[in-house]
């Protein structure tokens, strides 16, 4: 589907597609399904992997010769930028807003053990740190450096679009009706939902809104829904959106606040089908699947599927506990 853009595989082929027997049994459901993008040979898993196969192709194709990411010290994004970085040989910067910590956990540690070198930037908003990470890619340009920017979130949708084509060619014999997603910055999900309109698959596709309301949630992913027309060149020969619901039903008290549903769902899963699922995007993605099916909007004899975005390491950190 996308062949004419530059790509560096970074996965080793199809993420798993497993059935959730045992979750299923105790909820009255035996078509419940998960899609596995936390399980990815590379740097512990995670939808950003998807995204830096074609952020890296874009860096190498126009001869960069270093990565630049910036973002919170519990960033999974930062986490797999530098794994890839350190599977390509290209160096990474990190640049944090916070303050660094005696001891470093989670993400933040794994990040330092794949060798990105990391600026801690102190406390500060999510647009002063895109400033200091523009500042930062002018500042080695004039040293002579290539850096590349990690974070056009066109080309990050890119990587969800060739994942939609792959979930429908795994899913041909389930009758797949439901996928479930988080809907957050938008990326992964207008990727998502592009890529099953290109293939026209048979699904609803339903976002589980953890950080914006409705309204800003559908905003993003209209915009990028766009750009992806203009930077594939296709035109889906459907409305993208038309088979898409939001469930603005756990959002709770906002960005990374857990719920009593989303630790419920989190214990239900890990202890039925060892599944981990962190608290920020993942737990409120399940706990939508587990009132949908107790409310019948997912029906008992239909097939659905969550997309566990990954996000692991999270759970070893303080700051998302």
């Amino acid at each position: 589907m996308l062949d004419a853009l530059p790509r560096v595989a970074l996965l080793t082929g199809p993420t798993p597609l497993e059935r959730m027997a045992r979750a299923g049994a105790a909820v009255g459901h035996d078509q419940l399904w998960v899609k596995r993008d936390d399980v990815m040979s590379l740097g512990l898993g995670g939808n950003k992997l998807r995204s830096l196969e074609y952020w890296l192709g874009e860096a190498l194709a126009t001869g960069c010769d270093m990565l630049v990411v910036a973002g919170a010290p519990a960033s999974n994004q930062c986490r797999l930028v530098a794994a890839a970085g350190a599977r390509t040989g290209l160096e990474t910067h990190v640049l944090y807003a916070g303050d660094e910590p005696e001891t470093l956990d989670g993400n933040a540690l794994l990040t330092q053990l794949f060798g990105a070198r990391i600026r801690w930037l102190g406390p500060m908003s999510e647009a002063e740190r895109g400033e200091c990470a523009v500042r930062a890619v002018e500042e080695l340009r004039a040293q002579g450096r290539r850096p590349y920017l990690i974070g056009d979130p066109v080309i990050a949708a890119l990587g969800y679009v060739l994942a939609a084509e792959e979930l429908a060619g795994q899913a041909r014999v389930l009758d797949l009706r439901h996928v479930l997603l988080p809907g957050s910055m938008g990326p992964t999900e207008a990727g998502f939902i592009f890529g099953s309109a290109v293939v026209q698959a048979p699904w609803t596709i339903h976002l589980v809104s953890v950080e914006y309301q409705e309204d800003e949630l559908r905003r993003r992913i209209a915009a990028l829904l766009a750009g992806l027309r203009i930077r594939t060149g296709i035109a889906p020969p459907i409305d993208p959106m038309t088979r898409v619901l939001i469930d603005s039903g756990e959002l709770g008290a906002g960005y990374g606040v857990a719920t009593p549903a989303s630790r419920a769902a989190a214990t239900l899963f890990a202890t039925q089908e060892a599944l981990i699922l962190e608290q920020t995007y993942v737990a409120k993605t399940f706990a939508s699947l587990l009132r949908q099916v107790k409310q019948g909007s997912i029906a008992r004899n239909e097939a659905a599927c969550v997309l566990h975005t990954g996000g692991v390491p999270a759970i070893f950190s303080r700051e998302t506990r």
